[in-house]
């Protein structure tokens, strides 16, 4: 008859084997951090009842500040506003390689943004003001400076996301770098027939949308080991830099113009406050 050591012996290798597995099917603390953050971006790429709340409550609020000429009322839009969400979503999908759900992203997104410029519109109408303040007309004409902002927000944006103890600075960054508000400025301008303001308010959101999603994927690429070697492999990543690149010509013609009238501003004061000059007023 078998003895209880020798059952115990005949026992023992399945007993690691057993071990072996459980180990295996475990997920490292690494892969559990990243298929948890997987599904929350999945989440956050889905077109949602909070979604579309907040959206139109973003697109009321930043429709009526703007019109109002009121910045704190524009400020309180951008913190309201949830299209930051599906864009880091895009950005994450595009180094995971997976189109479908970037495509969810970018439907998300879309939606979002037909239904502020239709929203911004019909408000446009109702209130019909003959013309309009500072706070439509700086942004229909973006610069160089605008995608610089877009991409550190992008990237910063994205740190926050996998550095939770860096999330607070989630609200500073969408005031630093909005997307309701201008997509409201071309609603707004569209339903007055200003054309031309309304495309420099159109560049000023592909600019921000660009450079948020360019510095998104920098970030995810340099933080995270396994997208690093996907950052400069993935097509829709390099057609995404490509498509930025593109924006530099029109945003480096109108840095130029500001740069050329801050001079001329500064000459004519210099000019005006000329001892010669106050002479002569005094005279």
């Amino acid at each position: 008859a078998p003895t209880d050591r020798s059952r115990y012996e005949a026992a023992k290798p399945s007993a690691v084997r057993r071990q072996k597995t459980r180990a295996m099917n475990t997920p490292v603390p690494d892969d559990a951090r990243l298929d948890a953050l997987r599904q929350e971006f999945e989440h956050e790429a889905t077109f949602s009842q909070v979604f579309v709340v907040l959206t139109v409550g973003a697109t009321l609020i930043a429709t009526l500040g703007l019109l109002a000429n009121s910045p704190g009322v524009v400020i309180g839009a951008m913190v309201v506003a949830p299209w930051i969400l599906p864009l880091q979503a895009m950005a994450f999908e595009i180094l995971r390689g997976r189109l479908p759900m970037f495509l969810r992203a970018l439907r998300t997104l879309l939606l979002g943004v037909v239904i502020c410029v239709l929203l911004s519109m019909g408000v446009s109408h109702l209130v019909a003001f003959p013309s309009f303040g500072s706070e439509v007309m700086n942004r229909t004409s973006p610069n160089l400076l605008d995608l610089g902002v877009a991409l550190v927000a992008g990237a910063v944006a994205m740190y926050a996301k996998l550095r939770k103890d860096a999330i607070s600075a989630l609200a500073g960054l969408a005031i630093a770098v909005a997307l309701v508000p201008p997509m409201c400025v071309v609603g707004i301008l569209l339903a007055s027939s200003h054309w031309m303001q309304a495309y420099g308010a159109l560049l000023l959101f592909a600019t921000n949308l660009l450079g948020i999603m360019v510095g998104a994927m920098a970030s995810l690429g340099t933080l995270e080991r396994v997208y690093r070697k996907r950052l400069l492999r993935s097509r829709l990543g390099l057609t995404s830099v490509a498509l930025t690149l593109l924006l530099v010509l029109p945003l480096s013609n109108a840095f130029v113009r500001m740069v050329n009238r801050s001079r001329l501003e500064t000459k004519a004061q210099q000019q005006i406050n000329h001892p010669n000059v106050q002479r002569k007023r005094k005279a």
